[in-house]
Order: structure tokens, then sequence, then C-alpha cells
């Protein structure tokens, strides 16, 4: 049986992760003003970053329709098909691919596909599609992959440290209130998944360095069996930022493995330039 993985363009990878995993993207587009972007390998995000900041007006980002997903899923000669979305409640994306899967279906009822909402994003993309890879190798029966995948879904953690929150004020996810009063104070919100793909406020901490400590912390608070799961970090333009905060989790924990990837354009859309993800 063949097997072929697809996901959005929230999942950010690197290039060995690309290799690896050989999974098929499907591109968001991102509008700045007139400028139009399409989420793919020839997006320059330093390109995007400059476009945002020199712009008073929010990103605007619209997600695949279903028929860019049908494409994807009739253009691969795969059996089982599995996509992996960012959260339903940041996106339209899942269901778009699932309207895509009733309309193959229609034609090809033996097509399995199956769509996971990763109640998370970019590499909270990465890390389930990283499992189903891991679950397909062991030549594991789809239905089990599903099953399996989803529990892993859920005991995911996903925080985030923006370095500053001018693109989720204009996007309305934050108050312009809330993020006068951070910039004030030099609050930086310590933000994530609230485990059902919803941005959730867990802390306010003054400066940047004590959120990063913070965010340490947290990973063994909020963590359990941390030896035996993968953590990654994504990145907007921050790779020394990332590898300090790599560096600082493997002092304190032993996780299986720690990835580092740079972030494609969507996630760039939300996080702007200086933002980290990080998911466990």
């Amino acid at each position: 049986m063949k097997y072929k993985i697809i996901a959005d363009s929230s999942c950010d990878l690197n290039e060995d992760l690309k290799n690896k995993l050989k999974i098929s993207l499907v591109p968001f587009k991102i509008d700045v003003d007139d400028e139009k972007f399409t989420d793919d390998e020839n997006l320059d995000t330093l390109e995007l970053i400059d476009a945002m900041k020199k712009s008073p007006n929010p990103v605007r980002t619209s997600c695949s329709s279903p028929g860019d997903f049908v494409e994807k899923y009739k253009s691969t000669d795969a059996d089982n098909i599995f996509v992996v979305t960012i959260s339903g409640n940041l996106s339209g994306t899942y269901n778009s691919a699932v309207l895509a899967k009733n309309m193959v279906n229609e034609d090809e009822p033996n097509k399995f596909i199956h769509i996971f909402d990763s109640k998370s994003a970019s590499v909270g993309e990465t890390l389930v599609a990283m499992k189903i890879h891991e679950l397909i190798e062991e030549k594991i029966c789809h239905m089990e992959i599903v099953e399996r995948v989803e529990k892993y879904i859920k005991e995911m953690k996903t925080y985030f440290i923006l370095e500053n929150l001018d693109n989720l004020i204009k996007s309305g996810r934050v108050s312009k209130t809330k993020g006068l009063i951070a910039n004030v104070l030099n609050l930086k919100p310590i933000l994530g998944s609230d485990g059902d793909g919803n941005i959730k406020l867990f802390e306010n901490v003054r400066g940047t360095k004590k959120a990063f400590r913070r965010l340490v912390e947290l990973i063994g608070e909020t963590g359990e069996k941390l030896e035996e799961k993968i953590l990654a970090i994504s990145h907007a333009n921050a790779l020394e930022k990332a590898e300090d905060l790599k560096r600082e989790i493997q002092k304190r924990y032993k996780f299986k493995d720690i990835i580092l990837v740079k972030q494609g354009g969507l996630t760039t859309a939300y996080a702007n330039e200086g933002g980290i993800i990080l998911v466990f």
C-alpha cells in the first residue's frame, strides 16, 4: 500500500525534513496592502517582513480552497492519504480539506483520506507529520495510525513568544489596549494553544530574557515523559535566539531530539520578525 502526507503551508520544514517526509504542501495566500505572496518555496520571508513593517494595515491571509486540496489528492497514486492542517479554530483550512475529501471519495470511494486538525500551527503540524511518517515506517494499518496520531495531538503542548504584537493587534487577535499596556510595561506574553487550537495567554512576563527563562520552566511543569518526545522550535528570522533557547532546553531536559526550523510565510505573517514557536 502506498501512503502520502499532505499539509498546508503552515507546516514549517527544514531541508532534512523535506527530504525525509516528502510532504506535499498546499500554500496559503498572503496579502500586504497591494503586494501578493504565495506561501511556497519561492517566497522570501525577508521581503514579507519588510512589507509588513511598512504597512499600517493588517496582513490578509486566505487558506486554500477545496479545489486546491482535490488537486493534491488526485495528483498522487497513493491509496492512503493523511492530511495535516493548522488549527481549525484559526483557519478554514481544515474545512476545505474535509470538503475536498468528500468530493474525491464520490469518484474514488476506496481512496482512504484522513484529515488531522493539528490543534496547533507551524512546527505543531511538523511534529504531527513526523509522527504519521514514523507510524507508516512501522507498517501500522491506517486506522491505527489515525488513533495513535489523534492521541498524540491531544498530548501536544504549543507555546510561543512574539517580539512584537503588531500583527496580532492589526488582525484583532489581541486588543490595541492590551498591546499598548504590554509595550509600555515591557511585558512579553507567553501564549500558546489551549489544547483545542485556540490562542491562550499563559503568563505575562516583564522582559524578553525572563520570558524565555519562564518558557523553559513551563516545559518541565507541563510536560511528561520528555525523554520519549521530540521538541520543535520555529523562528521568524531569529536563528540566534532560537539556538540560545535550544541550548537552555538541552541543559535542563533530555528530549529524544530537538529540531529547529525557519518559519515559512504564513507563520511569519502572524508571529512577525523575532517570533518563536515551541511545540513538544
